[in-house]
């Protein structure tokens, strides 16, 4: 999915990851999204790939990569 977010309210935002998420548990269906609302995306992945300048600048668990001090300073600084 290519930026299943954009252009969505903030409400819809949420109930769009929601049902990506149930697509996944549900069904089994392994998910490529390409997301800039990282922070929502990493919340409902299994793993994540961040790139930079077309390499893998960072990859891991997303439940860790979102703990991670790396993260932070790549994302929220």
């Amino acid at each position: 999915m290519d930026e299943p977010s954009l252009g969505l309210a903030p409400g819809m935002v949420k109930e769009s990851f929601s049902l990506i998420k149930q697509l996944n548990q549900k069904y089994g269906l392994s998910i490529l999204i390409v997301e800039q609302k990282v922070r929502e995306a990493l919340k409902i992945a299994h793993r994540a790939y961040v790139l930079r300048l077309g390499k893998i600048a960072l990859e891991g668990n997303a439940k860790e990569m979102l703990k991670s001090e790396t993260y932070k300073k790549i994302f929220l600084s």
